[in-house]
């Protein structure tokens, strides 16, 4: 039922780096207070917690195996308001023993604690594995009947299509309690070893000895000898650990396949469609449109900045390094705060005001600290607590944006946590449009704000690289995805295997001015989407195409828009994509809808090419 994985995280999870936490020039950075949700590891309001879900699950399952088809709606009702109970009690202890790991991934204590309670969590809602299957043999006129008598029932509907969409691929209730219990030995087994060998990764540039965070954050330095060395340095690592993360990939998609198989699962990607309420053609116009965009975009813009930094080609470490004009300071902690919330109330002030707790109550952890979890995520926990976000704050201008992006996601966590517990979870699909917005609206006022030529160049520049990032990148990584678990299913991978297939999307994706430097080949071995939440990335292309979109009725100045945005956001999981575009006139099921996002990213490329004529 309920475990932690990274949630929401930013578009690339590595995008930012790390360096000193706290203290001059960024100020002080806040920690996490995790005592909302529990004072500790030994609260008494935890165990409190931990006996009544025991009791409830076991009742639970007294008081409705065997009986759902039996009940009247009203019945249906108390039967569907306890199980969301069950989900609350028991999100709320896993978001703790989660966020508490992820604050020191390295610290045995917490990480025996968050295990722990993920068996326990496992144990106790073993009974609760009928619910689904049970309800999913009660007729649909029964269902439909039911919702017709009672409107509070009814209001639960998306839960019951949702759930009455895996029926084709549903497997006994023995061998899907089977599956239940396997589960801590299985993939959550796996993505918890590939946590902490990620984290406990050490990495020498140039004599110094450093993590991840910090060894990424180098590719995006000012002088090139020193991006080089960082990526020589994460190279050096990759290969030298490439078998462990090779056999945790391999282990996950064979997992994987076989669960698909015995479900009768058409494809690798059907289950992520399925838990993100979108069709699959939606999905494959997208890819398409981005595919077919590479030219326009990506091989474009690269083109553009090779010229800019003076090269003939560019190496994997120029990817996302700055312009050679770009002005090279650290953005305070405070001035970070006060850029996102001004740009925030000038939407609207609710929507700066729905931020401001993250920073005034403890519930952004932003410095940097050894053995914590790298990137950055909004994680919502439960519906009757709040959000917390985790930040790796370096202080550059591409943090600022991932402030914004991060605290998108909080406030529409904050928004939709009115929906409850079962209703509030919106679809991976949806889940990155406030994020996305919200970092739009941060780079135009500071698009605006800019003082010289120069400065807004390298704002647009920085906003292509972060749009690329978030749809070319991204979809990219999702054909890497689909050729992966292809390949698996007819038979093991080596390294080799798995490198050649990530080489083979990284050309086409980039483009020719690219050249690769030996080594890199082993770079999907980071990437953690790849491990805890497959197919999840074409998310991030999906909210990306949806926010440009929203973002131009936005800019037409229809007078109702925030009206609109608001009612879209408090609905978190409760209606469909189309529902919810449709008041904004929008359909993504057309595929002129994509070419309308990706215009975006061309038009601002447009820009950026005649500047540099106007300069020549």
């Amino acid at each position: 039922m309920t475990s932690f994985t990274l949630p929401f995280a930013a578009p690339d999870l590595m995008r930012d780096a790390q360096t000193d936490s706290g203290g001059e020039p960024l100020g002080n950075l806040p920690d996490w207070d995790l005592t909302d949700l529990y004072p500790g590891t030994d609260a008494a309001e935890l165990k409190r917690d931990w006996d009544w879900l025991e009791a409830a699950c076991s009742g639970f399952a007294a008081d409705y195996e065997g009986k759902l088809a039996d009940l009247d709606a009203a019945g249906l009702l108390d039967c569907v308001l306890r199980y969301e109970k069950i989900e609350s009690i028991s999100g709320r202890i896993m978001s703790f023993a989660g966020l508490l790991y992820y604050q020191n991934t390295t610290d045995a204590e917490r990480a025996k604690f968050m295990a722990d309670a993920q068996d326990k969590i496992t144990t106790y809602t073993t009974p609760l594995v009928f619910f689904t299957l049970e309800l999913n043999r009660v007729d649909d006129d029964v269902l439909d009947a039911h919702f017709k008598e009672n409107s509070d029932l009814a209001r639960y509907k998306p839960i019951f299509d949702r759930l009455r969409a895996m029926k084709p691929y549903q497997l006994s209730d023995e061998l899907e309690r089977f599956l239940h219990d396997q589960s801590t030995v299985g993939s959550a087994a796996w993505n918890r070893l590939f946590d902490e060998t990620i984290a406990g990764l050490e990495f020498n540039v140039d004599g110094e000895v450093m993590g991840i965070e910090a060894t990424l954050n180098k590719l995006t330095e000012q002088d090139r000898a020193t991006r080089q060395a960082g990526a020589e340095a994460l190279v050096d690592v990759f290969q030298d650990n490439i078998k462990i993360f090779s056999r945790v990939h391999n282990t996950l998609a064979k997992e994987k396949e076989i669960s698909d198989r015995w479900r009768g699962l058409p494809s690798p990607q059907a289950g992520r469609h399925l838990s993100n309420h979108v069709e699959p053609e939606v999905v494959e116009a997208l890819r398409n449109a981005v595919v077919a965009a590479y030219p326009k975009l990506s091989h474009r813009y690269y083109k553009l900045k090779a010229k800019w930094l003076g090269l003939d080609t560019l190496q994997v470490w120029d990817r996302n390094a700055p312009l050679p004009m770009a002005e090279d300071r650290l953005v305070g902690w405070d001035e970070a705060r006060a850029t996102v919330l001004d740009a925030y109330a000038g939407f609207d002030p609710e929507m700066a005001r729905l931020a401001e707790p993250f920073f005034d109550k403890g519930w952004i952890d932003a410095g940097v600290k050894p053995g914590k979890a790298p990137g950055a995520f909004a994680h919502p926990t439960v519906a009757d607590a709040h959000p917390y976000v985790m930040l790796n704050y370096l202080g550059k201008p591409r943090d600022v944006m991932t402030l914004a992006h991060e605290l998108g996601h909080g406030v529409h966590q904050v928004l939709a946590a009115g929906q409850g517990e079962m209703l509030s979870s919106t679809p991976l699909t949806l889940a990155e449009t406030a994020s996305v917005f919200g970092e739009m609206l941060t780079f135009r006022k500071l698009l605006d704000s800019a003082e010289t030529p120069e400065a807004k160049k390298t704002m647009l520049a920085g906003k292509v690289e972060d749009m690329i990032n978030t749809v070319v990148r991204q979809i990219a990584f999702y054909d890497f995805e689909c050729k992966l678990h292809d390949a698996r299913r007819k038979g093991e991978l080596t390294p080799e295997d798995i490198n050649d297939l990530w080489m083979s999307v990284q050309a086409e994706s980039l483009g020719p001015v690219f050249e690769f430097m030996p080594g890199y080949e082993t770079f999907w071995a980071y990437i953690p989407h790849f491990v805890h939440s497959p197919f999840y990335v074409y998310a991030y292309a999906f909210g990306d195409g949806l926010v440009n979109a929203l973002y131009a009725v936005y800019a037409e100045g229809d007078p109702d828009f925030q009206a609109k945005y608001f009612d879209m956001l408090k609905a978190g999981g409760s209606k469909h994509h189309s529902d919810l575009l449709a008041p904004f006139g929008l359909d993504a099921s057309d595929p002129k809808f994509w070419d309308k996002g990706l215009s975006m990213i061309s038009g601002f490329i447009d820009e950026l090419e005649a500047m540099e004529a106007d300069a020549s």
